[in-house]
């Protein structure tokens, strides 16, 4: 063995120097999109209020209670929004009788059962899409 060889092998290597910067974080977890949503002063304010009391910034809790609260069910089934449209083309059906009948021309229909009728249908469009009735 030469003294030349020993010599290497006592000498450490270098530390690895680091790049400094930021850490890299997850490409899934980096928030770039952005969403703008407009609020009135006293909405702001609200919100603000909101933020503050849980600890965070109103766009972190507007975040947070979008993506976490769970959304009530749609308030019209698809059944009642197709009947609703069949009704509509009904009620339209019946305002051309009724426009008739207003115009003096000759229909035969009852007008008290016409307007009942049209009272009815519109009562129950109303109800179709929870607006009372």
């Amino acid at each position: 063995m030469k003294p030349s060889d020993n010599v290497m092998e006592q000498i450490p290597e270098p530390a690895k120097k680091s790049k400094g910067g930021r850490p890299k974080i997850d490409p899934d977890a980096v928030k770039d999109k952005t969403i703008g949503v407009r609020v009135s002063p006293t909405e702001f304010d609200i919100l603000k209020a909101k933020a503050k009391a849980i600890g965070m910034y109103p766009a972190q809790y507007l975040r947070e209670t979008a993506l976490t609260r769970r959304l009530p069910s749609k308030s019209v089934p698809d059944i009642n929004i197709n009947q609703y449209a069949e009704l509509a083309r009904l009620a339209a059906n019946l305002n051309q009788l009724a426009k008739n009948s207003n115009a003096g021309r000759m229909v035969n229909v009852n007008n008290d059962l016409l307007a009942s009728t049209t009272a009815e249908l519109h009562r129950l469009r109303m109800a179709l899409i929870n607006k009372g009735g």
